[in-house]
């Protein structure tokens, strides 16, 4: 009879949960550069931008990340 192990993820619980911050830190990013109104502002061209690179930053991090190892 074969013994099954339980499944093993690809990330750990930490990396899931940053992979899940970066993803609303692009989608906020993406909100900031929406709109009709004012296209030329601040926050449009230089803020959003920035918000959007440090989602996709997180997201790197969070794929690159290895898990915690447990003692």
């Amino acid at each position: 009879m074969k013994t099954t192990s339980p499944a093993q993820f690809v990330f750990g619980k930490e990396n899931y949960r940053w992979l899940i911050i970066s993803i609303a830190v692009v989608a906020f990013g993406f909100i900031l550069m929406s709109g009709t109104t004012d296209i030329y502002s601040n926050t449009k061209i230089v803020i959003a931008p920035i918000v959007v690179l440090a989602g996709f930053g997180l997201g790197f991090y969070a794929i690159l990340k290895k898990p915690a190892e447990k003692a």
